[in-house]
């Protein structure tokens, strides 16, 4: 794979959520693939975002307790551009996944909630040959098959550490999810390429 799979995560202000999962992301698929590994790219955006602002203290915690770095972060609004160049963009809330579709209508079978992705992914079989677009483009099609029991994460700003720290659990598992299944769709590409 020449080019790497790009991954956009979206929230409101692009100070919690996303980042939170952006550098989730980031670690997991460092674990996966190895540090420094140029197939994934990970960035987040805000629909409404906070630009130049820092991962909200709280949040950062949380990343922290989980074993990522959120130094260097700063909030990035969401344009059109970005979502259209994405394979793969992850919202926080349907919400939001219907105003990123708003910006880039065209992203449509590469938008899902994050929750919403990786239980399709969990839910899905497995093809052994298909490549990152096949397996994005087959949890698009496998929409409303009943998989998905909750589609929305929580907005954890101004809430207390507890609400982060939920917030941040249910990031790390999905992520973590999502994360695995590409990763292993990755290593069969380049073994094959």
């Amino acid at each position: 794979m020449s080019e790497p799979f790009e991954i956009l995560v979206v929230c409101l202000g692009n100070v919690c959520r996303s980042p939170l999962a952006e550098r989730v992301l980031r670690m997991r698929f460092a674990e996966l693939l190895g540090d420094g590994s140029p197939a994934v790219r990970v960035s987040s955006a805000g629909a409404w975002a906070l630009v130049g602002h820092g991962m909200d203290e709280r949040a950062a915690a949380e990343l922290r307790r989980l074993g990522g770095d959120p130094d260097g972060f700063t909030a990035s609004q969401l344009t059109a551009a970005a979502a259209e160049a994405a394979d793969l963009v992850l919202t926080a809330t349907r919400e939001l996944r219907s105003r990123v579709l708003e910006e880039a209508p065209r992203a449509l079978r590469r938008t899902f909630t994050v929750r919403e992705l990786a239980a399709l992914l969990t839910s899905e079989g497995g093809d052994d040959t298909a490549g990152t677009a096949d397996l994005v483009a087959r949890a698009a099609a496998r929409r409303g098959v009943g998989a998905v029991v909750e589609y929305d994460v929580t907005d954890p700003y101004g809430q207390p550490q507890e609400v982060h720290r939920e917030v941040a659990g249910v990031l790390d598992r999905e992520c973590t999810t999502i994360a695995r299944a590409l990763a292993a769709t990755l290593h069969r590409e380049a073994r094959a390429g």
